[in-house]
């Protein structure tokens, strides 16, 4: 007899399955397209260099210590985090109305910012994307929100934005409720709305009264352009929104196993500030009381520094290039092969996803024939894309759409 024995086995996190599946298999031509996780041409990870250069710098450092960091994380870190999100002209910034709290990546911003809203302001109510990262709805829920409500965002026959049907949605919801949005590089569909799409988006949230939730994990990551990547968050900051965004350094600096994050908030009023601080300081102190340093220094060493922050930039743009350059090869021998379907669509996402309008039969098909190990929803990673597997992995897709057709 135990006290456990009531505990039933939980289902797996796909994408950690997916990687175990992978490690195990000894196939030679085996592709992961699973892991969210940037891959060199290789097909190896990828240190940056100008975070070795940083944590030598750190190592070397012997003022630093390894005593508690505040509450509310290392505060360097933290406004600059957020400096770089919302610009450093920016009038929130300017008039004090914005700050940054370190926070375990960006899955600890989204579940810190959450419980704030649930417990402090009540919210019981959020919408999310259809489809959207699959942590997004556990998040919240665990954070103390009620109802899980999804908003339309991909059109399946044409294969990009759902407009009219995200409008729709959320022209139909509760006033006051929490609405998650993806900044840039929507995963898991890599389809982002243009900056006029992002206009009337903005006026129905006003219009109904709903929080904006951003989630900004792949700025400069996507476009390789820090400022482009952060548009539609100054845009709603510039029109007057209040915000919580949720920050993550997992992949534009490479810091996956760091867990460093920063969410950011913004408020109308200064007063509000330091109330918000001090509630969100007990949030996090009866959840895990203090962040971690090592990466927080990274950030604020490479992002304080000019001349890392140029050489950051520029291993940003060697990143997003690689992904650019894969969907272009990956389009173009998809379309040689003559495979069933038009494919524009994997140049015109961006970020480190894409969403192939494979269906969850050819999907598992993909792994199981062929070992190419992907998402049943149909998205990969452009990551595990490299020049050498290019050919097999689109050769794969030919074959599983002819051997399942579907309505494509």
């Amino acid at each position: 007899m135990s006290w456990f024995d009531s505990v039933e086995l939980g289902p797996p996190i796909e994408v950690f399955q997916l990687t175990k599946q992978f490690t195990e298999d000894d196939f030679p031509q085996k592709v992961n397209l699973g892991v969210g996780a940037y891959r060199t041409d290789e097909g190896k990870p990828w240190v940056l260099p100008v975070v070795r250069t940083a944590e030598k710098a750190l190592a070397n450092d012997e003022t630093l210590n390894k005593e508690y960091l505040p509450v509310l994380g290392l505060d360097a870190f933290s406004s600059l985090s957020s400096k770089m999100l919302l610009g450093v002209d920016s009038p929130a910034i300017a008039e004090n109305r914005a700050f940054g709290v370190q926070v375990l990546s960006g899955t600890g911003a989204l579940r810190v910012g959450a419980e704030f809203l649930a417990k402090k302001l009540g919210k019981t109510i959020f919408y999310f994307s259809k489809p959207t990262w699959e942590n997004h709805r556990l998040v919240f829920l665990n954070a103390g929100f009620k109802e899980a409500r999804e908003y339309r965002y991909w059109n399946e026959e044409k294969r990009g934005l759902d407009l009219e049907g995200l409008l729709e949605d959320l022209r139909n919801a509760p006033e006051g409720a929490v609405v998650i949005l993806h900044a840039c590089a929507h995963n898991p569909t890599g389809c982002d709305p243009t900056q006029e799409q992002w206009g009337e988006i903005a006026k129905i949230v006003r219009e109904k009264k709903l929080f904006p939730f951003f989630d900004s994990a792949y700025q400069g990551f996507a476009s390789g352009d820090l400022d482009k990547d952060a548009w539609a968050v100054r845009y709603f900051v510039n029109q007057g929104f209040e915000i919580f965004c949720a920050q993550s350094y997992a992949k534009n600096f490479g810091l996956y196993n760091e867990r460093t994050g920063n969410l950011t908030v913004v408020s109308n009023n200064l007063a509000n500030v330091a109330p918000m601080k001090s509630q969100i300081t007990l949030i996090i102190r009866g959840m895990y009381s203090n962040p971690p340093s090592h990466g927080a220094r990274i950030v604020a060493h490479v992002l304080n520094n000019k001349g890392l922050y140029d050489q950051w930039r520029e291993n940003i743009k060697a990143m997003s290039s690689r992904i650019i350059q894969m969907r272009k090869r990956l389009r173009e021998e998809l379309e040689s092969l003559g495979t069933p379907g038009s494919w524009n669509h994997i140049t015109d996402q961006i970020g480190m996803f894409s969403y192939t309008g494979l269906n969850e039969a050819q999907s598992l098909l993909m792994v199981q024939k062929f070992h190419v190990y992907m998402l049943k929803s149909g998205r990969i990673s452009m990551c595990g894309i490299t020049p050498n597997n290019v050919n097999y992995v689109a050769k794969s897709i030919f074959e599983t759409l002819t051997t399942l057709p579907a309505k494509y």
